[in-house]
């Protein structure tokens, strides 16, 4: 009883195989066949970095290359085979050229129709191997018929490199299958037969491993570029994170400063008034309540691993321009020299664009020691009448550079806190071969924000 119910198991097993396999035959093969699937031109980053010598005109034609390969493929198909139509008689010499045009028009149909121009070379297949088998003259039907096999087989080459690998094996499943059938009813003689498919089979595996290749090459390039783009996305969250710690402690100071303020205000004046007193109240308690809701929501991006250059107090106030000294004795021991030009009159700023700017200079001397090692460093602060500029410049490493995973998320950073203030910034290679960070921070009225 359970050999029978094990045996019937396997019998439905097969059949369910059988009929998944006849199921994806019919979807790929058979419902719309001769849809329209154009295909695309090649792509300008490829013919970029194939012929980068080319002009770009040129470059712009070249991705039409392979139609033009196929288009010319089936030109030569007819040629060839209208050639052979000379001196075979009239009726002979007409159906010898709509073969042609027939075997030749399945090449260029693979690039609109792929599964279309399958059946087509199909139908000319069948044709020419029942016109060999049948016919003993066999001058000109072996000659059509040799045509005939090598366009089929450069046909379904195409359309496996078009479509999915697994077109191959139905492909050739089906073609064989039919030229088996055809030979026996004809009763010619199928010698031939399993050598061909032999060698067919070699040519589209051959193919489907190449698209194989390609698809999975596609798909590693795809989900290496969603990575980056989340590694980026969670490379500026955790900028912003950073900034937003940042500005909670200026915020904070500040609504700290007018809450004392407030409180303090009624005992500076003698007999205050009611009115002032209430006044003065509810801007403390204002304050004090808005200080708390900022702890609240802010406080929990404080950052529990500070980079290497941030004060190891996590109660310590966050750095302004005032403190650059001890940044640039800091990477100077690092072994990076750096020389430090500041033009104009140095004044006060706000203190989220003291602190942008500081950041700024930290994380741009903090990559040219990651990757220019042994190179001078120059940087440049500009206090203008709307607000400050800065350029950082390193020079030519002189020795190599240790690789580092996370290059290129410092410059998104401080990209982020110069858009965040309104600003423009720029970061790219110097002819010489360094590497040159400007940031331009506006800042209005910055007289009146101060003394506010």
């Amino acid at each position: 009883m359970n050999e029978t119910t094990q045996t019937q198991g396997t019998l439905r097993s097969e059949a369910r195989i059988a009929h998944g396999a006849l199921h994806r035959l019919r979807q790929d093969l058979f419902v719309d066949a001769f849809a329209f699937r154009p295909m695309p031109p090649l792509e300008d980053a490829k013919i970029s970095r194939w012929v980068p010598w080319l002009p770009e005109r040129i470059r712009h034609w070249a991705r039409w290359l392979p139609h033009f390969i196929v288009g010319s493929f089936a030109m030569c198909v007819f040629l060839a085979t209208f050639t052979m139509s000379y001196g075979i008689g009239p009726v002979r010499g007409v159906l010898a050229v709509g073969f042609s045009v027939l075997v030749s028009t399945a090449p260029a149909l693979t690039l609109f129709r792929p599964v279309g121009a399958f059946w087509l070379s199909l139908l000319c297949f069948v044709v020419s191997l029942g016109a060999t088998a049948a016919t003993a003259y066999s001058s000109y039907s072996s000659a059509y018929g040799n045509a005939a096999f090598s366009t089929h087989l450069a046909v379904m080459t195409l359309v496996v490199l078009r479509t999915r690998p697994r077109l191959a094996v139905e492909m050739w499943l089906v073609t064989f299958g039919v030229g088996a059938v055809l030979t026996a009813l004809v009763g010619g003689v199928t010698g031939d037969l399993p050598p061909v498919a032999f060698f067919f089979g070699l040519v589209l595996i051959a193919a489907a491993a190449v698209r194989a290749w390609r698809e999975e090459r596609r798909h590693v390039v795809e989900t290496q570029t969603v990575t980056a783009e989340e590694r980026s996305r969670r490379t500026l969250l955790e900028e912003r994170a950073l900034i937003a710690r940042e500005l909670h402690d200026v915020v904070a100071h500040h609504m700290s400063v007018i809450a004392i303020q407030a409180e303090a205000a009624p005992y500076r004046v003698e007999n205050t008034p009611p009115e002032l007193a209430t006044s003065f109240a509810t801007i403390r308690e204002n304050a004090v309540a808005a200080l708390a809701e900022l702890r609240r929501i802010l406080g929990v991006v404080r950052s529990e691993d500070p980079d290497a250059f941030a004060d190891s107090d996590p109660e310590a106030p966050q750095p302004t321009l005032a403190s650059l000294d001890s940044l640039l004795d800091s990477v100077r021991s690092a072994g990076l020299t750096v020389e430090v030009v500041i033009t104009g009159a140095p004044r006060p700023l706000p203190q989220g664009v003291e602190l942008s700017a500081y950041r700024i200079v930290q994380e741009a001397l903090s990559n040219a020691l990651r990757h220019s090692p042994g190179a001078d460093a120059r940087v440049e602060i500009s206090y203008v009448l709307g607000g400050i500029g800065l350029r950082i410049v390193n020079g030519v490493p002189s020795r190599l550079a240790k690789p580092s995973p996370g290059a290129g998320h410092g410059v998104l950073g401080m990209r982020e806190r110069v858009q965040m203030l309104g600003g423009e910034m720029t970061a790219d290679h110097t002819e010489e071969g360094g590497f040159e960070v400007a940031a331009f921070i506006p800042v209005a009225n910055t007289v009146g924000e101060n003394t506010a």
